[in-house]
């Protein structure tokens, strides 16, 4: 099945939901660091499948989660901007999606999306 690629309009639309999810994935994340060094190991096991199914979520959408410590709450969203393939990238703090990187760049990299594209 082809990727979906997003204009930055589509991607602002899912937000609702993937703010959502983002939030209760970093809350999963915050709930397994608070379990401490010897947590029991169905516990964990409960929490690693609850965020394996949170990430499938927003894989179903078409975006995928970029934060592995848990803490910023980012994900991206394939698209092409000029033709090039690019990641609308989305940071949990952020209303909307205006910053996009190249997939070889990441986060460090990111660029605003131009103007005439939002």
């Amino acid at each position: 099945m082809p990727r979906r690629h997003f204009t930055p309009k589509q991607a602002n639309r899912t937000l609702p939901l993937v703010r959502r999810i983002a939030a209760d994935i970093l809350a999963a994340g915050d709930e397994l660091r608070s379990l401490g060094e010897t947590p029991p190991a169905e516990s964990v096991q409960a929490l690693r499948q609850r965020i394996r199914d949170l990430m499938d979520e927003l894989e179903s959408i078409g975006c995928s989660w970029r934060d592995w410590d848990f803490e910023t709450g980012l994900v991206d969203f394939p698209a092409r901007i000029d033709g090039r393939p690019v990641l609308l990238c989305w940071r949990s703090d952020e209303e909307t999606i205006t910053w996009y990187h190249t997939p070889e760049g990441g986060y460090a990299a990111r660029r605003p999306i131009p103007a005439d594209l939002l």
